[in-house]
């Protein structure tokens, strides 16, 4: 907490283990009062740092993550430190869509990386942008929401002649998992399910999808925490035979490598399935 202060140049209150709403909601009227950020985090190698927008505006709160960002460095570096600005009244707090994270940089290539080595063009579509720091990243589209996302990935599906495009649905996790929102996530699903419907009508021989998850977020759980079961890999291609495809998630970067650059690149991990 004094090396966040210190970075920040700001007072900043909480620093527990802590869901984000609960923390807006124990801390709010005390930030709105002494304007200190609202730091908190989870079981993930984060730091969140929330502010009202009426106190501290997102440019200042984005300066600041960006600030703590390049403090929290070296062995006791985390994954990430995102900002969270948050709007309304005590007691009718609620987070805007301007949240933003500042991540650690790739350490090594990626997959991404050697995509673009081979003149392979890389859209990047809500916050991967952030998570990869813009490393192996050619353009990044707005994803902010389930919806702006879906129909970011509906315009690219529909006009790009060549590319990858990699997409993070984020409220499927953060408005629905976390907050135990069965009804919300049942719902959620049954939207992208409608969209990769329409992008499955329009997709070419050549083409490759895949929808998978970087973890469980099982919203019936009786914790808020990301859950543990093996999280499910759909794709579709050319030559698939509908058969059963059991690996890491390295194994998808190597199969859109393969797939869209007929190579693999031995310097990184993976086994392609296509």
């Amino acid at each position: 907490m004094a090396r966040l202060e210190h970075a920040t140049g700001r007072g900043v209150c909480g620093g527990a283990a802590i869901d984000g709403l609960a923390a807006i909601a124990q801390l709010g009227e005390r930030h709105l009062r002494t304007g200190e950020l609202i730091a908190y985090t989870s079981v993930d190698s984060v730091v969140q740092l929330a502010a009202h927008e009426d106190v501290v505006s997102r440019a200042e709160l984005e300066d600041a993550c960006a600030a703590a960002r390049g403090a929290l460095t070296g062995d006791e570096a985390v994954g990430r430190v995102i900002a969270r600005p948050f709007r309304g009244a005590p007691g009718a707090f609620e987070r805007t869509a301007g949240r933003r994270d500042f991540a650690v940089a790739p350490p090594e290539r990626s997959h991404l990386d050697a995509l673009g080595e081979v003149g392979v063009p890389v859209h990047a579509v809500g916050k991967v942008g952030d998570l990869f720091t813009g490393h192996g990243i050619d353009a990044v589209h707005p994803g902010a929401t389930n919806a702006a996302a879906l129909a970011s990935i509906e315009g690219l599906v529909e006009g790009l002649d060549r590319g990858v495009v990699i997409a993070n649905l984020v409220e499927t996790d953060e408005l629905y998992g976390h907050r135990k929102d069965v009804e919300g996530f049942h719902a959620a699903l049954r939207e992208i399910d409608a969209a990769i419907g329409r992008w499955l009508a329009v997709l070419r021989p050549a083409d490759m999808l895949i929808v998978t998850a970087d973890h469980g977020v099982d919203p019936a759980m009786a914790h808020a925490d990301h859950t543990r079961e093996r999280v499910p890999l759909l794709a579709s291609f050319a030559g698939h035979g509908g058969r059963r495809h059991e690996g890491p998630m390295a194994d998808v970067g190597a199969s859109v490598l393969s797939w869209t650059a007929g190579q693999r690149d031995p310097e990184l991990p993976g086994e392609p399935f296509a």
